[in-house]
């Protein structure tokens, strides 16, 4: 293919993806009902995707103790998710700094940006509805974070927005449904699901395009980096003072957690089809898996 048909492919995909925002977007401050009391009946997330779900804790925990624990889970994933999409946004505004304004893609990245601030803002008011704390993933990934942002570019970046967005979309496509989750979280989840959903479109098509031609040690070496990012996203989901804050035994739960077989299972399973992508594209490299498998993803 040549680099003129390549330039036609991906204007024709930006401009598919801004029709399809233009005909399916949500503003999440009409859309949610943030006026109606807090319901403490029901579920934060749905209770399998709880990290304590199968252990002997979860078991010894009341019902209400349970929903507590799902509730701040949910904020905590939030949370995570605010920090991942603010590194998301400043690696766009990198990449496309100076370009033409005027290619689609240039204008796709500017609306991704804008429903990425708006995402956030959904998050942030969702977990303070949910009764949580600021949660904030540890010291050494904000600054892993913080230098990932400045630096990383090209197939890597876009492999780590993806890796980030498949994981939570596969989360939230089983909470939306879930008549246990309360409702404003399962709408929450509900957009963005449909808005993520050509998020990872570009992401699959940038990852691809940025990698056509390149060598075998740049992508060694960006499957390690991506691998690296995907370990402190998805251990940073989940912060240990959900356990505190739902009134729960800190120690104990995070040694149940920790050992919490049924959790990684349903990790793995949610990211099946993200693994098979990065293996087609080269970046599930011998040490790149090693990394995802501590971090239980494959």
């Amino acid at each position: 293919m040549t680099r003129s048909e390549t330039r036609e492919d991906r204007q024709t995909t930006a401009l598919r993806l801004l029709d399809s925002s233009a005909q399916l977007s949500y503003d999440p401050i009409r859309e949610v009902d943030w006026d109606t009391p807090l319901d403490t009946a029901y579920h934060g997330t749905s209770p399998e995707w709880s990290t304590l779900f199968g252990t002997s804790y979860w078991n010894d925990m009341t019902p209400e103790q349970q929903r507590e624990l799902t509730r701040q889970e949910a904020a905590s994933v939030a949370s995570t998710g605010i920090w991942f999409e603010m590194i998301l946004q400043q690696m766009l505004l990198r990449d496309f700094y100076a370009k033409d304004p005027t290619d689609p893609a240039f204008q796709w990245a500017l609306t991704e940006i804008a429903d990425e601030c708006r995402h956030s803002i959904m998050f942030a008011r969702g977990a303070a509805k949910l009764g949580a704390p600021a949660y904030r993933p540890g010291r050494v990934a904000v600054e892993l974070g913080r230098l990932f942002k400045a630096i990383a570019s090209g197939e890597s970046a876009y492999a780590a927005i993806l890796v980030a967005e498949e994981v939570l979309d596969v989360m939230q496509r089983d909470w939306m449904r879930d008549e246990r989750v309360v409702p404003f979280v399962r709408t929450i989840n509900n957009i963005h699901v449909v808005e993520e959903s050509r998020h990872m479109k570009f992401a699959r098509e940038e990852t691809k395009e940025r990698l056509r031609g390149a060598g075998v040690v740049r992508r060694q070496v960006n499957a390690l980096v991506v691998s690296i990012a995907a370990y402190f996203i998805v251990t940073s989901m989940v912060s240990p003072e959900v356990y505190a804050n739902a009134g729960l035994d800190t120690a104990r739960a995070l040694r149940e957690a920790k050992r919490n077989e049924h959790h990684k299972s349903m990790l793995r399973s949610s990211c099946a089809g993200l693994m098979e992508f990065l293996d087609s594209a080269g970046l599930l490299t011998r040490a790149a898996r090693f990394v995802y498998q501590r971090a239980n993803l494959i």
